[in-house]
């Protein structure tokens, strides 16, 4: 079965290309050549940007499968259906589970729950992806299915919903007894996926042709708090007991702006799925990292390398700066209520 990855680097596609493989699929990879492809796969160098070029690469070639990573936006999907109409038997859209129904009104999370989110930018930009595929198959059997994945991580960052994009930043801070910030009690309840196990089921999904025109969430079913993410983190990292501050998601975001997206459209609200759907089409399908495991692999992978240790001084002054805020407001309140 030919297949083609749009991507096939990234946390979550990189783990789908190196399972692909050993099931012994043909895998083409399609992106800028900038990282290495997945050994055993074939690679395309095309910038998946600029349609016209990337048609003239591509030439004449089908495939039995499209996977796309990296369509964020509806017009650059609108791009792919144009490049790929009458050249795929499947076209497999990467969504995000955030653009379930925000606050949630009913648990646990299942494909049927609505598809909603007024916080998120990128949220309602897959939700119109999304749109415009399921019109692409009612209008021309444009052979759609679609992925949700939730938070799925792998050993290159540290997941945690207050963090840097130098995702060492908190091991750090706890190591150093630094306190860190948790969104609201900590009691929310969370999803943590390895890419290890998303990959299982999306490779069950390749060529699945009872899959076209569904949707599917792929994630864990171990649902810990955040507290317990947390605290994960600081085991791993070899830290007892991490000073975890807790302060509410609209506290934080009107402090720092740039997790408004992250936590009021998604992680502030706990996240619970069920993954009875995906089990119903790909029977083998069943995660088995625990996180503790899972984040245990990536605190290794940090320390094998000092030059991956990379800590964001700028968060942190931030972070500090809105700790302490937090805290003399609290102690100003406490004396008002005292007087």
């Amino acid at each position: 079965m030919k297949i083609l990855f749009i991507g096939g680097t990234g946390t979550i596609s990189s783990a789908c290309a190196q399972l692909a493989v050993e099931r012994g699929f043909e895998l083409t990879l399609l992106n800028r050549g900038r990282q290495a492809a997945c050994p055993g796969a074939r690679q395309i160098v095309a910038d998946i940007s600029n349609p016209a070029a990337t048609a003239a690469t591509l030439g004449r070639e089908r495939w039995d499968v499209v996977v796309d990573y990296i369509a964020f936006k509806p017009e650059e999907l609108e791009q792919r259906i144009d490049l790929f109409r009458g050249r795929t038997g499947q076209f497999i859209f990467i969504s995000s589970a955030s653009a379930y129904q925000k606050p949630l009104t009913h648990f646990p999370i299942t494909e049927s729950t609505p598809v909603v989110n007024p916080y998120w930018d990128y949220s309602r930009n897959k939700i119109a992806c999304e749109e415009r595929l399921l019109r692409a198959l009612q209008e021309e059997r444009f052979p759609a299915t679609i992925i949700r994945p939730s938070w799925t991580y792998n050993e290159r960052r540290i997941t945690v919903p207050v963090n840097s994009d130098k995702s060492f930043t908190v091991v750090d801070r706890m190591r150093r007894g630094l306190p860190v910030i948790v969104p609201g009690d900590g009691t929310s309840l969370w999803t943590m996926t390895h890419n290890s196990d998303f990959a299982k089921g999306l490779v069950g999904l390749l060529g699945h042709q009872g899959a076209i025109g569904h949707a599917f969430h792929i994630t864990s079913d171990e649902v810990l708090t955040w507290n317990q993410i947390y605290e994960a983190v600081a085991h791993a990292a070899g830290v007892g007991q991490p000073r975890l501050v807790h302060i509410a998601s609209d506290f934080i975001t009107a402090c720092l702006p740039q997790f408004s997206g992250g936590l009021l459209g998604d992680k502030s609200h706990s996240g619970v799925f069920d993954n009875t759907k995906i089990k119903r089409f790909v029977p083998d399908f069943v995660a088995t990292t625990r996180f503790r495991d899972g984040i245990a692999r990536s605190v290794k992978w940090f320390d094998a390398d000092p030059a991956r240790q990379q800590v964001d001084a700028v968060a942190n002054a931030a972070w500090d700066r809105l700790i302490a805020g937090y805290e003399q407001g609290l102690q100003s309140t406490l004396k008002a209520l005292e007087g």
